[in-house]
């Protein structure tokens, strides 16, 4: 299985489909770290490096978008969804334009640059926008595929892209579809949720409560917004518990999205895992284990919901 980090997933994609003469890519004087200097080098006429201007560079995607384009803005996620969320919301989002927004470096897994650029609360901006469609892929196929279906959907998506390598969790015939939740493994006994990164981890914590005899499902949720309350409703009646598991903050992200489905279709137990603190500096891996984004916790988390079933 390959090993790679979504936002080289989302510079190779640009190119993949870059084909497309009416894809026009920004970038705030990033392109290297958010790789979309891959699509710069192939379509050099098709891409503005509007600078260290994230707001204005979101203005610029909203005017190209009223001519018919479909433009790509990226940066970090710090400062695509925190610095730029006002003409995100007014210019984009308002007036439903064509724009993709491809955020890379969330989450803690930034690792040593630290808090002031892991952003963890760019799920929570981000959905509270009502026409914003929310993409968190988990590997480097949902990556791809994400971006595809961004540029074949109308309307201003945000999605979210690593720093970090991860490992494949799909295979080469891997569908993905806009709005629907994937199940990577059946069970009977708990419901496992995750987003991005997480759903490694998801995998390796169903492993783990099958060891100890106890049946996990695991789905995967890549499109935060609008969410698949089919798949998690089924969940919620099938398994009676739910964990929920990502690299955000707890309010506002998936276990907030998934929360508000069970509750209002099958309410059931669910913990949900993420933090409510802000990052530190140190090693992915470290830091991880620090705000419990481990196998480990998603175990004992399982276990918790479990034992609230009545």
């Amino acid at each position: 299985m390959g090993k790679t980090a979504t936002r080289i997933s989302y510079g190779n994609a640009l190119v993949k489909y870059g084909d497309n003469e009416n894809i026009v890519v920004l970038d705030a004087d990033l392109s290297k770290s958010t790789k979309t200097d891959t699509f710069k080098k192939v379509y050099p006429e098709r891409f503005i490096n509007c600078g260290i201007a994230e707001s204005n560079m979101m203005c610029v995607a909203a005017g190209l978008a009223t001519t018919g384009k479909t433009v790509f803005a990226s940066t970090f996620a710090m400062f695509a969804a925190g610095r730029a969320f006002e003409q995100i919301r007014n210019s984009i989002g308002y007036p439903e334009l064509n724009v993709k927004i491809g955020a890379t470096h969330a989450g803690i897994s930034v690792g040593e640059d630290g808090a002031s650029h892991q952003c963890l609360e760019d799920i929570a901006l981000m959905r509270s926008i009502p026409t914003m469609v929310v993409i968190n892929p988990a590997d480097d196929i949902e990556a791809q595929l994400a971006v595809k279906a961004a540029i074949d959907h109308k309307g201003p998506v945000y999605m979210r892209f690593g720093r970090l390598a991860v490992e494949d969790v799909n295979g080469p015939d891997y569908k993905f579809e806009l709005g629907k939740g994937v199940q990577l493994k059946d069970g009977s006994d708990v419901t496992i949720i995750a987003t991005g990164l997480m759903v490694q981890e998801g995998l390796k914590a169903a492993e783990m409560l099958e060891a100890e005899g106890i049946s996990a499902r695991v789905i995967n949720i890549h499109t935060i917004k609008p969410i698949d309350e089919e798949i998690i409703t089924k969940a919620a009646k099938e398994t009676g518990a739910i964990v929920t598991a990502e690299e955000h903050y707890i309010m506002g992200g998936l276990g907030s999205a998934v929360t508000e489905v069970v509750c209002a279709n099958a309410p059931c137990p669910v913990k949900i895992i993420g933090t409510d603190r802000y990052g530190k500096s140190g090693k992915p891996a470290e830091l991880f284990k620090e705000y419990g984004l481990t196998a480990e916790n998603i175990v004992a988390k399982a276990k918790e919901a479990m034992a609230l079933k009545k």
